[in-house]
């Protein structure tokens, strides 16, 4: 149905009531965002588009919510307000090595045995189920895991001709693209490289794979610091890295010295967030108690020591190693507790990656001499 203008209703009116409603992150008020788009009027009927920074976005609802209130009180109490919310992701713009792909997340660990890949891959699922396009790339090559995590540990990738090159076909699984070091050596087979080695396949993987348009790509880091990590930022401008402890001193400790080397002069990546795994256990039996079976309060602390917010808390539950053991990430499955945790995690992540998008300089490739 066609709108057409009402004496009463203008569109000036629209924007000028819209602009008194702020985007809660940003504290800046929509219309001067520019996340007001094909405003429509036909009488009492107001319709127009919010245009979010993600879409998994938390406070999606309450601005949705603040936009009709704003129409009703400031321009007509009988008003019929249409919101359409959608979403576009803000490119990190110097990107160029990999146009179509809007921002790199390192994921990153200090030590081995957190579960930063299980966090990588249900947090990947999560922002896919949000509605993004979501890629992740398997660089741990100590014990590359999301072959198995995904089910495609026994399968190679396939190749195809984009442009004059032979680009490897990633791998699709729950909405999610996917790549692994794991399947370039058999599943047996002990991967024993050194450090030259281990940085060209790590391009490989990254430059070498048909992405497409891609608005997350996810790196999921070996654990400490070495040749793949300063290679990741070398080679790509990384929008900003995740850290993942639990809650014990010696993970918190490790996890620190990872930590700041993102945060090394010559480096600079920004720390978009801790996550904190097994940060408390959670009986199937008595789903309202919790034991803090590794200790209390290493996560917040570690947030508060490097300056960084506090993503999440994900609690231990039975299901998390058995679904990754048989290929489906514990997201899908039936444990409402783990799907509210990691579902709340990649809001937190899209929101901090929107506020550094809008408030920090764009990422450069580190340079190291």
């Amino acid at each position: 149905m066609l709108f057409k203008k009402d004496k009463g209703i203008t569109e000036k009116k629209v924007l000028e009531a819209l602009g008194h409603v702020d985007d809660p992150d940003l504290k800046k008020d929509l219309v001067t965002l520019g996340m007001i788009k094909d405003v429509k009027i036909d009488g009492k009927k107001v319709g127009f588009t919010v245009v979010l920074t993600t879409p998994a976005c938390p406070m999606k609802d309450a601005i949705k919510n603040a936009c009709i209130n704003a129409i009703k009180l400031m321009v007509d109490m009988e008003a019929e307000v249409d919101v359409n919310m959608t979403a576009r992701v803000v490119q990190d713009m110097n990107n160029q090595v990999l146009p179509n792909v809007k921002n790199v997340i390192a994921i990153s660990s200090g030590k081995g045995g957190v579960g930063k890949s299980t966090v990588a891959a249900n947090m990947a699922i999560a922002l896919s189920q949000s509605g993004a396009k979501v890629a992740l790339v398997d660089a741990d090559i100590y014990g590359p895991s999301m072959p198995i995590m995904f089910g495609f540990e026994n399968q190679r990738p396939t190749l195809e001709n984009v442009g004059g090159r032979d680009l490897l076909v990633p791998f699709e699984r729950h909405g999610v693209k996917l790549m692994s070091i794991g399947v370039l050596v058999k599943p047996d087979q002990a991967i024993v490289w050194r450090g030259p080695m281990a940085s060209k396949a790590l391009r490989q993987l990254i430059f070498d794979t048909n992405w497409g348009e891609i608005d997350y790509l996810l790196i999921d880091l070996p654990p400490g610091t070495g040749d793949i990590h300063l290679t990741l930022v070398q080679a790509l401008p990384v929008t900003g890295a995740v850290v993942v402890t639990t809650p014990q001193k010696v993970a918190v400790a490790d996890a620190r010295k990872g930590a700041d080397m993102f945060q090394l002069p010559q480096i600079q990546v920004p720390i978009l967030g801790v996550i904190e795994n097994m940060a408390y256990f959670v009986p199937d039996d008595m789903p309202e108690k919790k034991y803090h079976i590794f200790g209390k309060g290493g996560g917040a602390g570690l947030a508060e020591a490097i300056q960084a917010p506090l993503l999440g808390q994900i609690p231990m539950r039975e299901q998390l190693a058995e679904k990754a053991d048989v290929g489906t990430p514990v997201i899908l499955g039936e444990d409402e507790l783990v799907k509210k945790s990691f579902t709340e995690l990649s809001q937190r992540l899209a929101q901090e990656l929107a506020i550094r998008l809008a408030t920090k300089p764009s990422s450069q490739k580190v340079r190291m001499e």
